[in-house]
């Protein structure tokens, strides 16, 4: 009951008219921007992060949930008109959904998508809601040895799971945790890796790496492939839903709910997973199997709903524990360390406030995403025919002025055209990006734990390894390593005996 009087709190702090207006902001900002071809969530956030300096923290974490929720929404258009994903976890949303859309049924998609999106972001807040509490009270309990553990886990957790390889993988992450020891040591106070730049003395703000690596590499990347031509947009009109269609979504919504908020909660669970499971699934449960690869609205409504709950859930470590599970994540968290806040366990004692003031603007967020973007999704369609030359000269211009916000640094616009083209190599080799946005934001705090747990030891090694906790994780971490190994060795008397 306590947290849901907590709750109750956060609702007051949101209904004032300048919250609700900055929450409407957000949402019809999010969504614009994340309609917007190539543009996922966390490039969404990352590129207008800066435009909130200058706000108050409360103002700018309400508004980051209207543009946390309306990216994620932005992404399904896209994919539905278009059938070009934001993000990999709006490609199974394309699948059927531009199916339904070229056989002239893209108002229905939409509107599977816009209420699947709200169901599945409504119940899981709600899940949030019940479950990080629990989550901070077993997370105060742990020392820095077992953080340590958790931390390790997050770094091989994102490089064994993301990305077409693990060496890729790891390579994104080391070069995540160079870029994070840019500075003072905070022990020695010797500098590190600032090549004789005093303004490098205090690091590399987290905002203008996110910006560079998501908005700036991007749109390079983009440039190197362009085509002047916009993409065929499936015109669409209001999005309405008939009764058949409803009794033929609510389950996949509930389902693909139940599937995304644990994968979530995981860390580099990602929504990729949930999103294929809940699409397999519908199309193992459905009355219409045959209408897979043609356009069946269950293939939309199940992994559109996972996708969100899978977004919520990522909330979950990332206030509890400060770990980020994907990329919007780690991008949110680049918000919080931007205005000085620490996520963690001790963040629902010490800014109690302000941690129920953004879970209340999820709900109200959620509520004004779909009151919004069913009667304007035509609206939003228009913005897909935007010539990409333009659009990609817009990002590029307002990434430059929100880098040179944060400092007010020449040497940052610098920093960002250098970080922007690691980006685009990155994108040329495949690379994949959070790897290394979890390198720069969980490097320094790893590398402060250790520290800590080796002063705590004496300097022991042994003191790294604490209670029954960090003895759990690290099993985990290897069975981590050692299982592609094992399976390697399974399959190989398989294909002697297929051979024989």
């Amino acid at each position: 009951m306590e947290n849901f009087g907590n709750l109750i709190t956060g609702f007051g702090d949101v209904l004032t008219p300048i919250n609700l207006l900055v929450a409407l902001l957000g949402v019809i900002v999010g969504t614009a921007v994340g309609v917007l071809p190539g543009i996922g969530p966390a490039m969404t956030i990352a590129m207008l992060l800066p435009i909130t300096y200058g706000m108050e923290a409360t103002q700018a974490f309400i508004m980051f949930a209207g543009i946390f929720y309306g990216g994620m929404y932005g992404g399904s258009t896209t994919s539905i008109l278009l059938n070009t994903p934001g993000e990999s976890a709006s490609v199974v949303t394309a699948i059927e959904g531009n199916k339904m859309a070229r056989s002239g049924r893209a108002a229905q998609a939409l509107a599977t998508a816009a209420i699947g999106s709200f169901v599945a972001g409504l119940l899981g807040t709600i899940a949030l809601v019940l479950v990080a509490p629990q989550v901070v009270r077993f997370a105060i309990s742990l020392g820095a040895p077992d953080y340590l553990a958790i931390m390790l886990l997050a770094f091989v957790g994102a490089t064994a799971v993301l990305g077409a390889s693990r060496i890729r993988g790891v390579a994104a992450l080391l070069l995540g945790l160079v870029i994070g020891l840019v500075g003072i040591d905070k022990v020695t106070g010797q500098q590190r890796l600032t090549f004789g730049i005093p303004q490098l003395a205090d690091g590399i703000d987290v905002v203008i790496v996110a910006v560079a690596i998501f908005a700036v590499g991007e749109a390079l990347w983009v440039a190197a492939h362009l085509r002047r031509k916009a993409g065929e947009v499936i015109p669409v009109g209001r999005p309405w839903m008939s009764k058949s269609d409803f009794r033929r979504s609510w389950k996949p919504w509930l389902r693909g709910t139940a599937l995304g908020f644990p994968f979530g909660a995981m860390p580099a669970g990602g929504a990729e997973i949930p999103t294929f499971l809940s699409y397999a699934t519908e199309k193992k449960l459905s009355k219409h199997p045959e209408e897979f690869g043609k356009g069946a609205i269950e293939g939309v409504a199940g992994p559109e709903a996972a996708n969100n709950a899978s977004a919520a859930g990522t909330l979950v470590p990332m206030l509890a524990l400060g770990l980020p599970t994907n990329a919007t994540a780690a991008v949110m968290l680049a918000a919080f360390v931007s205005y000085g806040i620490q996520p963690g366990p001790l963040l629902f004692e010490r800014e109690s406030s302000l941690v129920w003031t953004l879970i209340a603007s999820l709900f109200i967020g959620n509520l004004l995403l779909l009151v919004l973007n069913l009667p304007l999704a035509p609206a939003w369609a228009k913005l897909l025919q935007i010539p990409r030359p333009y659009l990609y000269a817009g990002i590029l211009f307002f990434a430059s002025m929100g880098a040179y916000v944060v400092n007010a640094q020449p040497v940052d616009l610098v920093l960002l055209l250098v970080l922007g083209l690691i980006g685009f190599a990155m994108r040329r080799f495949g690379l994949p990006v959070l790897p290394l946005i979890i390198g720069v934001i969980l490097g320094p705090i790893a590398e402060r734990q250790a520290r800590m747990s080796l002063q705590l030891s004496g300097g022991e090694v042994s003191g790294l390894i604490g209670g029954p906790v960090s003895y759990l994780i690290y099993l985990l971490i290897i069975g981590v390593m050692v299982w592609p190994l094992l399976r390697r060795f399974v399959r190989r008397p398989n294909r002697e005996k297929v051979a024989v």
